[in-house]
């Protein structure tokens, strides 16, 4: 069975296209809101627990950044033509200080 295997894990899209540009720190809109990127969980296990789903590869915690009540939520949705960066985040896990 390892070519049927083989042949599912080309056809399956990979969690960085599915996240697409959203890193802490990023900007992103499209047609529901603009979110600020706060958590990208890249823990299965963990993904999961908070989407509250039986297996997920990633999650990304935002926040609605044109709300004045604006509560970070979890999201899986994948990254599509839709949405719109405004602002690049961090690629590293490394912690900087806001200004």
């Amino acid at each position: 069975m390892p070519i049927i295997t083989d042949f599912i894990a080309r056809r399956l899209p990979l969690s960085e296209d599915e996240i697409g540009p959203r890193h802490p720190g990023a900007l992103y809109q499209n047609s529901t809101g603009a979110y600020e990127v706060l958590v990208l969980v890249t823990d299965p296990r963990e993904a999961a627990q908070l989407l509250r789903r039986d297996s997920a590869r990633w999650a990304v915690i935002v926040r609605d950044v044109l709300r004045a009540d604006g509560e970070p939520f979890v999201t899986g949705a994948v990254w599509t033509s839709e949405d719109r960066l405004v602002r690049p985040g961090r690629t590293t896990d490394a912690f900087v200080p806001a200004a």
